[in-house]
């Protein structure tokens, strides 16, 4: 298990036009050949934006992104035609396939937080497409077969505990709160890298919600 700390991710994004990212892997500028990926993840950020900000339209190909909102409202707008408010409990997945462009941006009047992952098709090419699910329910497992991934969402009470899937990869993040995992405590924004994870439980030292993606080998 390789425990990563939020102190610890790449500064990325534009302070100054109310853009503040926070990179998991090598992202952008900041190159690391031993970061690049882990299983079929790519990219974990998170974003904050401040009321009125936001990415403009770019393009995105060959990869699977699922965002997950902390706190606030994204609006998001594609090529081929969707616009969704997502805001706290939902997924949203857009699979770029062979080609899409998306606008995301902050236009409510709070600010805005984020998680955003990408994982690596098994498969490029295709045709784009958009998915959301309002509202997910704790422990329902979200699949992104295109990636053979699996996300599971898990709300602990203190003490709570969960089983962490057993699979070749498994990339935990704390989105709020604090747990204990693997004899590891881990606070909002540390995740943990899991390989060949088998018996491994998690238990809510403070109220959490956690992501979990499970990975095929």
């Amino acid at each position: 298990m390789d425990v990563r700390r939020a102190a610890e991710r790449y500064p990325g994004g534009d302070p100054a036009a109310g853009i503040e990212s926070r990179h998991a892997f090598s992202f952008g500028p900041h190159y690391d050949p031993d970061n690049l990926r882990f299983g079929a993840m790519i990219a974990c950020n998170e974003e904050r934006l401040a009321p009125g900000a936001g990415f403009d339209e770019h393009p995105h190909s060959h990869t699977e992104i699922v965002t997950w909102v902390v706190e606030g409202e994204l609006t998001h707008r594609d090529s081929t035609g969707h616009e969704t408010r997502v805001r706290a409990g939902d997924v949203q997945r857009l699979s770029s396939a062979g080609g899409v462009r998306h606008v995301e941006r902050n236009d409510a009047g709070t600010p805005l937080t984020f998680i955003q992952t990408w994982l690596a098709p098994l498969t490029p090419g295709g045709d784009p497409s958009y998915e959301i699910v309002h509202g997910i329910a704790d422990s329902t497992p979200y699949a992104v077969p295109e990636a053979g991934a699996l996300l599971h969402v898990r709300r602990l009470g203190v003490g709570e505990r969960t089983a962490v899937p057993d699979a070749a990869y498994v990339y935990v993040h704390v989105v709020r709160g604090e747990v204990l995992l693997g004899g590891a405590e881990l606070g909002a924004g540390d995740a943990a890298r899991i390989t060949g994870a088998e018996g491994v439980e998690a238990a809510g030292v403070k109220a959490a919600e956690v992501l979990m993606w499970e990975m095929a080998g």
